[in-house]
């Protein structure tokens, strides 16, 4: 099994608390205040989740390094996936794929982008995800043209998809190190 990130909602830095569906006092799931811009969205299992601090700040431009329809490295499973003007993020139809937040303070861009491959989606029912109440949240594997890949390929394709669109867009040559290599400091 992958490491996946455990089941939160996160609230960004323009999150308001109108947009959730519950008493923050009993939330369904960890509630976690956090730098990224944004509103409040749902991070877990099946998503593949990056963070990253850079001096580029530029949302359209981030939204370009998300696999969408047209891309020579993404198998047809974003087919149809595209922009949506005066809204950040990745969709298909009315159904958001990718989420991003973005956050400048001190020349620094704080961002985090959320790309639904295999993620359940009914916790985004106790949301307003990213604060937009006229639609809706999908996923790389209710695509019609994913049918044909299980959930760990699927996700292998995403991720290895949104770390080469990534480094081309934003023209960075990247260094992996497995998780179990990182040595984290205790708090």
């Amino acid at each position: 099994m992958k490491d996946e990130h455990e089941p939160v909602y996160t609230l960004g830095t323009a999150s308001s608390e109108n947009n959730l569906n519950f008493d923050v006092k009993d939330s369904p799931l960890p509630l976690y205040q956090t730098e990224r811009g944004g509103e409040v969205t749902y991070h877990g299992p099946g998503q593949d989740n990056k963070s990253c601090c850079t001096v580029a700040s530029d949302v359209p431009t981030t939204e370009s390094a998300i696999p969408k329809d047209g891309s020579s490295l993404v198998l047809e499973v974003t087919r149809g996936a595209s922009r949506v003007e005066g809204l950040t993020g990745v969709w298909v139809g009315d159904k958001k794929l990718a989420a991003i937040g973005i956050r400048v303070a001190r020349w620094l861009t704080y961002h985090g982008l959320a790309l639904n491959v295999t993620t359940d989606l009914s916790p985004f029912n106790r949301i307003v995800p990213c604060g937009i109440r006229d639609r809706g949240v999908g996923s790389i594997k209710l695509n019609e043209h994913s049918s044909t890949y299980d959930d760990d390929k699927l996700i292998d394709i995403a991720h290895e998809s949104l770390l080469n669109e990534f480094c081309e867009v934003f023209e960075v040559d990247l260094f992996q190190q497995p998780v179990s290599k990182i040595k984290f400091q205790e708090k």
